[in-house]
């Protein structure tokens, strides 16, 4: 019923920027907040930033200050604007969307697959 996709994943020098976007498919009734993870080789996944229905936002120390998440709920697309990147936010980035109530289900969670995001230095 519902489905993530990332984009916007590629190689970029450390400084640089990158936005990566997070559409989702389906009919989508409400949820209760979009997040963005990420999972370098070797490492468990990490929380990155979220944002609730509300338009609250939260995001890792590790990323503060650098990293922007937003949404428009018309497109039901999730943004992360990533700048200021340093080697250490290589990862595959996965788009999160919690409680999401759709035609089908109520208070279902989605993952998307995840896009690249490689940093160098």
């Amino acid at each position: 019923q519902v489905q993530l996709v990332e984009s916007g994943g590629g190689l970029v020098q450390a400084g640089g920027s990158l936005r990566l976007s997070c559409a989702a498919s389906g009919r989508i009734f409400s949820f209760n907040a979009m997040n963005w993870y990420r999972q370098a080789p070797g490492k468990e996944r990490e929380f990155v930033a979220a944002i609730t229905s509300g338009s609250s936002t939260n995001y890792a120390d590790s990323v503060k200050g650098r990293f922007t998440i937003s949404r428009d709920n018309a497109k039901n697309t999730l943004y992360l604007q990533m700048n200021s990147l340093k080697p250490e936010d290589t990862a595959v980035y996965i788009c999160n969307a919690l409680g999401v109530r759709s035609a089908l289900y109520s208070r279902r969670d989605y993952w998307g697959q995840g896009t690249q995001v490689t940093v160098s230095s």
